[in-house]
């Protein structure tokens, strides 16, 4: 199997299995679990369409559980000023000791992730994942 492939489905699943206990704690499906997490993390992206386009989980998927999470009083919808097409969706209140539990769960696993590896080399990693992304956004330019 490719490496890339194979390092990324074991990230997930992985961190899957780390998110199992909390999501099972707080009865809230990961799906659910995931695009709380990605809204508290990502304050910048608000809108369904965001979390379909930048965190890649099915429309249907993620309409099941944002009315779940707003059902819950974890999410609040709220019109945009200027569009009224658009809703953008905020955290409550409520989410935030869930959001304060992940948080801490994605801390650990990414402390998990990086044992073993001495600063060097995670200074390393840093710098080649940020000219990966220069690139990137170079090969992005020259299509336009």
């Amino acid at each position: 199997m490719n490496t890339g492939i194979e390092f990324t489905m074991k990230l997930s699943a992985a961190y899957s299995a780390v998110c199992r206990p909390l999501c099972h704690e707080l009865n809230l499906p990961q799906t659910a679990f995931d695009i709380l997490m990605f809204l508290a993390n990502n304050p910048e992206y608000t809108t369904a369409r965001d979390i379909v386009e930048i965190r890649k989980i099915k429309a249907n998927l993620v309409s099941i559980n944002v009315d779940k999470l707003v059902g819950e009083g974890y999410l609040r919808r709220e019109a945009d000023a200027d569009d009224r097409r658009k809703t953008h969706l905020l955290c409550t209140d409520k989410a935030d000791a869930v959001i304060e539990q992940g948080r801490t769960l994605q801390n650990r696993f990414m402390d998990s992730l990086l044992a073993h590896i001495d600063d060097a080399d995670r200074k390393q990693l840093t710098e080649s994942i940020h000219q990966m992304e220069q690139n990137l956004d170079h090969m992005l330019e020259e299509e336009h």
